[in-house]
């Protein structure tokens, strides 16, 4: 973290407490937990904090409503609307209808017709959704030209203190719910609204207390802004933690996270895919790639955990089962349990048999395989997947490729063909 930084306007424990009391009956506490598995694991004491319980499936129910809640009738008289493709297009949606204002959505018109159809089951009749463009950044355009030109407010997804302070709830609730002092608190970031409300608040109250942020590693805004030191805009991003992938964080929770936050970890997607694989199959526990992001980090911090008392924070459980298929294959790569390669097979008659006996190892399965055949050439080039059963079977089989002068390029490590394939 930067040695100098600007004093952050902190939200206030007496704002995040009136938070909670506007919640009370809207966004109600959700679960602490102690994870048994995951303890013995990391030889800590890991507890999860499970927003992916809420009603609309997120924190973001809390935001939202605060805001829209501090706001008098007169100023929500001629409506309220959001930019969002995801979990904040849901908890304003829910705001709206709990609240009784009309409310407008702008989503890119890319957005898959299940997260669609949830902001209108939550927002009912109060809300219209509109779908624009092919990105947030056009919907998001899109959303603001409509709230200055018609008169409405804007409820934006985290850079607001109304927000933020609704999000510090779920700080205000982890202390509660804690008998013991806590050592780690593990926070998802996306635009920064989380970290600055539950960072406030324990800044404040646990000051001890380490806040250890998370972000994607295809979407580090926040890292690369505290390197900076001021909000930068990041030209590409990998949007598949769709949760916390933002090209830009918030100037106002910049400024709180300078103060708040004790250290940053960049997690790989592919380790994300695994996390989210890992709590189904272990626990029991459905979420999307962003909340996987704080028990995916626990990795990458085991050495300073152990012995401790630790929180990580589920942010959600929105994911989409089409997702699935690719969330296990992106886990497969990243593990080094599967592997794509141009092989070019000569053109013979046994030459694929060869290869089946004399490459594939007993445990190793060929998942993918593309050939056309090639007239008039000795050689042709097929698209190859294999995979091995333990990441260090992988070195035999290219021992194995080499022994047999198989002619072959490796793929894993190839942007676009990642692309292609996955």
């Amino acid at each position: 973290m930067p040695a100098s930084v600007e004093k952050a306007p902190l939200a206030s424990v007496e704002s995040i407490y009136r938070a909670k009391v506007r919640l009370k009956g809207v966004a109600e506490p959700t679960p602490l937990t102690f994870n048994y598995n995951l303890s013995e694991q990391f030889g800590a004491r890991v507890f999860l904090k499970r927003e992916d319980m809420q009603v609309v499936r997120s924190y973001k129910i809390r935001g939202a409503y605060n805001k829209m809640a501090t706001l008098d009738r007169a100023s929500l008289s001629n409506g309220v609307v959001c930019a969002s493709a995801g979990n904040h297009a849901q908890g304003f949606a829910f705001a709206c209808q709990k609240m009784e204002v009309q409310g407008k959505v702008y989503m890119p018109s890319v957005t898959p017709k299940q997260k669609v159809k949830k902001v209108k089951s939550f927002g009912k009749e109060w809300v219209e959704v509109v779908l624009t463009g092919d990105t947030f950044d056009d919907a998001y355009r899109e959303a603001v030209d409509d709230a200055k030109t018609n008169g409405k407010q804007f409820i934006h997804p985290f850079d607001d203190p109304r927000v933020i302070e609704g999000q510090g709830t779920v700080g205000l609730e982890i202390l509660e719910d804690c008998n013991d002092a806590l050592d780690y608190v593990f926070c998802a970031i996306g635009g920064g609204g989380l970290v600055s409300g539950l960072g406030s608040y324990f800044h404040q109250l646990s000051p001890n207390t380490k806040i250890i942020g998370v972000e994607p590693a295809g979407a580090p805004a926040m890292f690369e802004s505290l390197k900076a030191g001021h909000p930068v805009t990041l030209e590409h991003i990998d949007s598949f933690v769709d949760g916390a992938a933002v090209r830009k964080v918030g100037d106002l929770t910049f400024k709180i996270a300078q103060t708040v936050l004790d250290d940053m970890i960049l997690v790989p997607e592919g380790k994300v895919c695994s996390t989210i694989l890992q709590l189904y199959n272990e626990e029991g526990i459905v979420v999307e790639p962003a909340g996987a992001l704080t028990v995916a980090a626990l990795d990458f911090y085991k050495e300073q955990i152990a012995g401790k008392n630790v929180v990580c924070i589920l942010s959600g459980s929105n994911n989409d089962i089409t997702r699935t298929e690719e969330i296990k294959e992106r886990s497969l790569l990243y593990e080094g349990l599967k592997h794509y390669f141009i092989i070019r097979f000569p053109q013979r008659a046994g030459a694929l048999r060869d290869f089946l006996n004399n490459v594939l190892g007993p445990n190793d399965d060929i998942t993918h395989f593309e050939y056309t055949k090639k007239h008039n050439r000795d050689s042709g080039p097929a698209l190859v997947g294999i995979q091995v059963q333990k990441w260090e079977d992988y070195d035999g089989l290219l021992q194995r490729m080499q022994a047999s002068h198989i002619d072959y390029q490796t793929l894993n490590d190839s942007k676009m063909l990642f692309d292609l394939l996955v």
